[in-house]
Order: C-alpha cells, then sequence, then structure tokens
C-alpha cells in the first residue's frame, strides 16, 4: 500500500514488536554480517561526535576507525558503519569485561550505542542513524525519489515480537518517534489515518 507517495508493507501496521532489552541485552547491535546503512549526511554527524564518544569506546573499535573510519562500502555496495570482528558496530559497547562469547556460567554481554547514550546525556545533538532507530523497518530506495518501507523478521527480536503482543503495540506505533523523525508529522498522522481505516476492515 502506499501512504504520502511511500509504499510501505502492511505488516508495519499490522505486526506488533516492543524492543525487550532486558532479554537481548541489545545484540542486534552485534549480531550480522555489516554495519547499519548510512547516508552522507549521518557519517558527517558521526564524524563530527568522535571527540565526545571516543573515550568510551573499546580499543579494537578505536583501531577500526583509525584504519577505515566510521562507515565504510559493503558488498552491496551501500554505505554502512564500521564493524569490529566482522561483527559489532564500532559505536557499541559491551557493559560486562568481556564481550567473547560467553563462557559457562559467565554474564551475557549487554550492549549499548554509545551515539546514543551521549545523545540522551545531552553531549551531542546526533542520536544514531535512522536505520538502527527505525528497526524493525527497513527502508529501500527504489531510486525516482520511490523510497519503500517493509517489516523486517529476525531470530534475535523473538522476544521484542512477544513483548509487542503482550502490550497490543503494533510496529508502527512503537516507532512513532522515529517515523516522524523521518518523515515528519503530517506523513505519520496519516499512516494512522490509514492503519485504522485497515483495522476496521
Amino acid at each position: 500500500m502506499e501512504v504520502g507517495g511511500i509504499l510501505i508493507s502492511s505488516e508495519i501496521l499490522t505486526e506488533c514488536f516492543c524492543c525487550d532489552y532486558e532479554k537481548c541485552h541489545g545484540i542486534c547491535c552485534v549480531e550480522g554480517s555489516d554495519g547499519a546503512p548510512v547516508t552522507m549526511d549521518e557519517i558527517a554527524a558521526m564524524e563530527e561526535a568522535l571527540d565526545m564518544v571516543w573515550g568510551d569506546l573499546s580499543a579494537s573499535a578505536q583501531s577500526v576507525i583509525d584504519k577505515q573510519g566510521v562507515a565504510y562500502t559493503d558488498r552491496d555496495g551501500d554505505l554502512v558503519t564500521s564493524i569490529v570482528r566482522g561483527r559489532e558496530c564500532v559505536f557499541a559497547r559491551s557493559l560486562t569485561p568481556d564481550p567473547s562469547p560467553k563462557s559457562e556460567g559467565s554474564q551475557e554481554p549487554c550492549w549499548l550505542c554509545m551515539l546514543e547514550r551521549a545523545y540522551r546525556n545531552g553531549q551531542t545533538t546526533f542520536c544514531k542513524p535512522i536505520s538502527c532507530s527505525l528497526y524493525p523497518i527497513r527502508e529501500k530506495n527504489f531510486g525516482n525519489g520511490l523510497i519503500g518501507l517493509n517489516y523486517h523478521r529476525w531470530t534475535v527480536c523473538k522476544d521484542a515480537v512477544e513483548k509487542g503482543k503482550a502490550l497490543g503495540l503494533p510496529v508502527y506505533r512503537f516507532l512513532k518517534e522515529p517515523l516522524i523523525r523521518r518523515f515528519g508529522e503530517a506523513w505519520y498522522e496519516e499512516l494512522c489515518a490509514v492503519a485504522e481505516q485497515l483495522s476496521n476492515l
């Protein structure tokens, strides 16, 4: 369906989702083979915020950034955040001493985005890439100004799906703030109207 010139999957309106950090421990910042998609403007913003968060980054992350910067071009030709050990985003930091695969009886690593922490502490004006904020929505640019939004299913987010169902919180409601940040309040209000019409069918 189309909302305000944006193609959207109906699952964004019907599926439920709510991040459950106590269970997932921020693993979305770690899992995957590439970094988070970013724009040139976001790369500039991350570089501007780098001095503020540098001391919070791991030595491995600092080394990667020194070598290739805060972002790189992945195998699909997309700009993404740089990653450490082929896994975690350079801006992710474990709150436990050892982020390596846990041994028996060890504490589950908990991950936080240092960019977002600095933003919430009032230290920077940039929160984090919009692709991170919009997850589980994935944005696809088809060219000629045409954009599509899809709901992405990921096993590491199974607890978020369960929590969303328990709360009766659809994806588009959970992501109200980042959707408005990306597309504007008028567009979001139109999205809500479409969702209400769909629920009345």
